[in-house]
């Protein structure tokens, strides 16, 4: 059985979505399993035990939650913000306002807002700036003959220094600084081969 580490505790008792699926946590006092989400009472972290699936956790005769249903199928809504997020996936070089994508998903903006920003943790703007700031960090590192102007525009950033603002905030080194820790990084891994 895994430990809870501090980040696990944190989730639990932030209730935070973004960490359902990665692991579940069994109640000894109360015999019950849930996600991380759950918003049931915050448990004693001494009764906590932790386990990476629904399965072990019932195994260890831990009942699921009626609350958050863990062994179950996912809720419909978010069945409806993974469609979401994949269409930020597959759209991100798009500009995607939130008005856009609550038109694609057929809801209103305050809507996909406030459910998307329950489920995953952060609202759908921050999500799509995640996104594009990993295809931007890919980019630096095997585009090479792309300026990183281009690669701002390649993956939904049509003005320069705002790339480098987002990119900064996001990653926490610049674009270029990136792209020369990737270099220097490659060449230290063939000088070893």
């Amino acid at each position: 059985m895994p430990m809870m580490t501090s980040e696990m505790w944190l989730a639990i008792a932030s209730c935070d979505a973004s960490y359902d699926g990665q692991f579940y946590y069994g109640v000894s006092s109360t015999g019950i399993f849930c996600r991380p989400s759950c918003k049931s009472r915050t448990p004693n972290p001494k009764h906590v035990h932790i386990f990476l699936h629904a399965e072990a956790a019932l195994a260890s005769d831990y009942r699921p939650c009626k609350r958050c249903k863990p062994e179950g199928r996912r809720l419909p809504e978010e069945e409806w913000v993974e469609s979401v997020a994949m269409v930020i996936h597959e759209r991100y070089e798009e500009p995607l306002p939130l008005s856009k994508l609550a038109e694609l998903a057929h809801v209103s903006p305050y809507h996909i807002q406030r459910t998307f920003k329950r489920i995953k943790g952060m609202s759908p703007a921050a999500y799509l700036q995640q996104v594009r700031v990993e295809a931007a960090k890919e980019l630096l590192l095997s585009a090479s003959e792309l300026t990183i102007s281009e690669i701002g525009v390649r993956v939904g950033f049509p003005n320069a220094a705002h790339f480098a603002t987002v990119f900064q905030k996001e990653s926490g080194s610049s674009p270029s600084a990136y792209r020369m820790m990737g270099a220097a990084a490659a060449a230290d891994q063939s000088g070893m081969d």
